[in-house]
């Protein structure tokens, strides 16, 4: 009888330390969502930017500096360690329309970099639209960038003199939301990327990335800068990208610089 006694014991305990485990698992489990650091205090100002007309000379309106601005990409070198890396010479931020998706001859800006606006204290009323040239994918090998990189993502070469926003050489983004990041001063963001890569009509995936925001300051006395970084991943797969040179993901880097001169 104590043997039976004994061994009825040890059975509860078991089954106490069990039910004690599963719960902890699914707490474990349960992925609360973040939380602020503890002692984080937000230090986000209340300037707002936005483009106007794009006036020369009206301090109240904000442009692009494109000459310090820079897209960038990199993905993994799948048969190697390193990464492959790189920029879109042309870009600009503007809501590139199916009207307006043409052959534009000019060496500058084909469209006004107007497509934006931002709002430190209120990320509901922040977007932007933006866009990329996929022939002008620079690695800095002449070699790659004018003949495998054009074959592979299923664009046409470069026509001096002209700026080529085409549905076949556009990628596209769009923000669908803007908000806070708990755990930083920056700000979380939507967008939806659309891009034909080597597909039979242009896609659009939603994804999320991150955006900083670097503060108002002035030059010298005489005008002021501010920028807006943009991070965000996407699969290449996804828009019809079959090459084995490199991997599924593709890191994007939009560094925006704007003067009000």
């Amino acid at each position: 009888m104590k043997q039976l006694k004994n061994k009825l014991q040890l059975l509860f305990v078991v089954l106490i330390s069990g039910f004690g485990y599963i719960v902890s698992c699914t707490h474990d489990n349960s992925f609360p969502p973040p939380q602020a650091p503890s002692g984080f205090v937000p230090t986000r100002g209340t300037n707002i930017h936005t483009p106007g007309s794009m006036t020369a000379g009206n301090i109240n309106e904000w442009k692009l500096d494109k000459v310090h601005s820079s897209a960038l990409w990199s993905t993994s070198y799948v048969a190697a360690s390193g990464l492959l890396t790189g920029r879109f010479n042309q870009f600009g931020m503007h809501d590139v329309t199916t009207p307006k998706m043409l052959n534009y001859v000019t060496n500058g800006q084909p469209l006004l970099d107007s497509s934006w606006a931002f709002y430190e204290a209120d990320p509901t009323k922040t977007y932007f639209n933006g866009y990329v040239q996929i022939n002008t994918s620079n690695t800095g090998e002449p070699g790659r960038d004018a003949g495998c990189n054009v074959a592979g993502m299923g664009t046409t070469p470069i026509v001096a003199g002209t700026q080529n926003l085409t549905v076949t050489n556009l990628a596209k983004i769009q923000t669908t939301k803007v908000e806070y990041d708990l755990l930083s001063n920056d700000y979380i963001v939507t967008l939806n990327l659309t891009w034909q890569g080597k597909l039979a009509a242009p896609l659009t995936t939603s994804i999320v990335g991150k955006l900083k925001y670097v503060p108002k300051a002035n030059v010298n006395g005489t005008y002021d800068v501010f920028g807006l970084q943009l991070k965000f991943q996407f699969n290449c797969r996804d828009y019809g990208i079959t090459s084995t040179s490199i991997a599924d993901k593709i890191d994007i880097e939009c560094n925006m610089n704007f003067h009000n001169k």
